[in-house]
């Protein structure tokens, strides 16, 4: 009688230490296939503050898209994550609005766009009607370098107030908010 008491026993813990064993190799497994995902393809981000508002609010949840810009320039209306140049601790998220190449000039409440000699005032559809865009800026952009805006033009701490943003510092491109789910949409670059 012992030696079946003994037996279950035995057999009880064989079981227990192979579920064990099934449950660690489940959780190695996961890792491996998420681990490569989130720390090369795309990343979570929520955002903070209003400087997006309207098209983005505060604690919506974001996807982003790491991949694409190792395939591919970054372009206007894009809306990027980035390292903010004065603090790469903190991350942003902003609108592209200058190239690398061209000049951002802001006055009279526009945005002006130069290239090869060539002035175009930004027609930003995706800002609401009354929106204008404060300060006197003048930013020629070198190689690698862009210009960034946050949507709340009145609110945003942006490439007016410290710089532009070297291309080594974004992360990557907003593409896909998932959070709040009535809000749930793929973000695309307005054309202009």
């Amino acid at each position: 009688m012992e030696d079946n008491i003994q037996e279950k026993k035995e057999s009880g813990a064989k079981q227990f230490f192979s579920f064990i064993w099934e449950l660690a190799k489940i959780a190695l497994i996961a890792l491996v296939i998420v681990a490569p995902i989130r720390y090369f393809l795309f990343q979570p981000f929520i955002v903070k503050g209003e400087s997006m508002f309207p098209n983005l609010e505060s604690g919506d949840y974001l996807i982003v898209d790491e991949i694409s810009y190792r395939l591919s320039e970054p372009q206007r209306g894009d809306v990027i994550v980035f390292d903010y140049p004065k603090d790469t601790t903190q991350r942003f998220i902003k609108r592209i609005i200058g190239l690398p190449g061209e000049t951002v000039n802001i006055s009279n409440g526009q945005v002006h766009i130069i290239r090869n000699g060539i002035d175009n005032v930004l027609e930003e559809s995706y800002l609401p009607n009354n929106l204008e865009t404060y300060g006197d800026v003048n930013i020629a952009l070198n190689a690698d370098e862009y210009f960034v805006l946050g949507d709340n033009r009145e609110y945003s701490f942006d490439s007016r107030a410290w710089g532009v943003v070297p291309r080594k510092d974004i992360i990557g491109k907003a593409f896909l908010r998932i959070f709040p789910l009535a809000a749930l949409s793929q973000i695309v670059a307005p054309s202009y």
